[in-house]
């Protein structure tokens, strides 16, 4: 990992879509920051398409996508995507699970929910777990044995399992924030990864966003990504400053000043994404 202000000045100039984790990348400490969402803004003023890829609930995504300065968001580790409708009226969901399965996973979730809860005293389900539709997710225990024993627990029952800085999660189908990716660039944006992978940046801080890193050439990590390496198999190439929104700040105004750059080299305007 090298520090992103280190960066050449045209390192992100093919840079087309945004890609951010939102918990402690786009927060800190739980709180979105005035100049976070300000960034989130320039991003689309300058023509490139914002993506959060996130762990987070569908309830808290569904407000994102309505309200957001952003192009749609994957949510609860690649369960669904949410986008608004060009009408502003409504919002577009497309989940990784087709209608006439849903029920069925749901109810193999709330299963695998109550026997863990009933085995293990310290599963507690998050607060949020009422506004999740394709996930089941577990406040952080304090103890490291509590929480392997609950990762432990949603694997032997059949559920795949990721860890981040708030939750253990867990769900079924196989998928994670790459392969929803794949399928959302593919579907909505008509982007072949394996092609085009460099006009995308991803930027993130924990554990379930080594996929992405592994995947990526433009990958960031904000500075409390060192708590996690240990965990993460390639690590991202870049590292900011700062933590949480302040780091993701650094990251736009570096992607912006590449584009910018690139503008500038050219002698013509760059064309946004579509």
């Amino acid at each position: 990992m090298q520090p992103i202000s280190k960066a050449h000045r045209s390192e992100f100039c093919n840079v087309r879509f945004v890609l951010t984790d939102m918990d402690e990348t786009l927060t800190y400490q739980g709180r979105l920051a005035a100049r976070t969402f300000e960034a989130l803004e320039r991003l689309q003023q300058a023509g490139l398409t914002v993506i959060p890829v996130t762990a987070a609930p569908a309830g808290w995504c569904d407000q994102m996508a309505r309200m957001w300065p952003v192009d749609g968001v994957i949510g609860e580790n690649g369960g669904f995507f949410f986008r608004r409708h060009d009408n502003g009226d409504c919002v577009e969901r497309h989940f990784w699970h087709p209608a006439e399965h849903r029920q069925r996973v749901a109810g193999r979730l709330a299963a695998i929910s109550a026997e863990v809860s009933a085995t293990h005293p310290a599963a507690s389900l998050a607060e949020d777990q009422p506004f999740r539709l394709t996930s089941v997710a577990f406040s952080q225990p304090n103890g490291q044995g509590d929480r392997d024993a609950i990762t432990a627990a949603l694997r032997r029952a059949g559920a795949d399992v990721t860890v981040n800085n708030l939750w253990i999660l867990g769900w079924l189908g196989g998928y994670d924030k790459l392969a929803m990716t794949h399928r959302v660039m593919t579907e909505a944006y008509g982007v072949d990864l394996d092609r085009q992978k460099d006009e995308i940046l991803y930027i993130g801080d924990s554990t379930n966003d080594a996929p992405m890193f592994g995947y990526f050439r433009h990958t960031v990590g904000v500075s409390s990504i060192v708590r996690y390496l240990a965990d993460i198999r390639t690590p991202p190439a870049w590292i900011t400053e700062g933590p949480g929104g302040a780091g993701f700040v650094e990251m736009a105004n570096a992607l912006i000043a590449s584009r910018g750059s690139a503008r500038s080299a050219r002698g013509t305007p760059i064309p946004p994404s579509t």
